[in-house]
């Protein structure tokens, strides 16, 4: 049966395409109960809306209960999530070359295993063809979900010398060749620690609470 043609049914389609979630099924239902005796179907065959949301719209006017949403469902699943054999595949690789932060301030893991790389192992070691693995971004991205962020272990750098450290072993290396042919002398090996100072400090890097004579002014004066 066709449905009589009314100017302002279309006002009312536009209406309800600006709504969403619970308000728009309640105004489906207001409108489905003032101008369809609350009948869904017809309703449906008028304005063109979805008789299960008008249903679901009379349930909450009259109940006054609201149905959740859920929105994130209706999304197309990720990668990881759609290929949870493939994803764990991904980790094993990536784990071996993760660390935490070194700080230890947040728990974001670094790894320095690159796109790139990662897709290439998953060829070479998980036999997987090009054509089955996402494009080297959209693998980044994967990543970045999977908790493991792009960052170059920084290996320890080692202490800068200065022109003291350079002296003392200087003074040490020329005592041993004055030394390494008397047989009355006994040379001793001994681990220790030389106080250096890396800088030009007022009063030789003392406090001024612990010089003498001093009249505690403050550092570089």
């Amino acid at each position: 049966m066709d449905v009589p043609f009314n100017p302002h049914d279309a006002l009312l389609r536009r209406a309800a395409k600006r709504l969403r979630g619970h308000q728009r099924r309640l105004f489906l239902a207001e409108v489905t109960l003032e101008l369809c005796q609350g009948n869904a179907r017809q309703a449906e065959r008028r304005f063109g809306w979805g008789r299960h949301t008008i249903t679901t719209g009379l349930n909450e006017l009259q109940k006054g209960l609201r149905c959740l949403e859920n929105f994130a469902g209706r999304r197309r699943p990720r990668w990881e999530e759609a290929q949870p054999p493939r994803a764990q595949d991904l980790r094993d690789l990536v784990e071996p070359h993760t660390h935490a932060d070194p700080e230890l301030k947040s728990e974001r893991r670094y790894t320095n295993l690159t796109a790139k790389e990662a897709l290439e192992l998953l060829q070479s070691k998980k036999g997987y063809a090009k054509e089955d693995l996402p494009s080297e971004r959209t693998l980044r991205d994967i990543l970045n979900r999977m908790g493991y962020h792009l960052k170059r272990i920084q290996k320890a750098k080692p202490l800068k010398k200065t022109e003291q450290t350079d002296a003392i072993f200087a003074n040490v290396h020329a005592v041993q060749q004055e030394v390494q042919n008397d047989p009355t002398i006994l040379e001793i090996s001994i681990d220790t620690k030389a106080k250096v100072n890396e800088g030009d400090y007022c009063r030789g890097g003392k406090k001024a609470d612990r010089c003498e004579g001093s009249n505690a002014e403050g550092v570089g004066s």
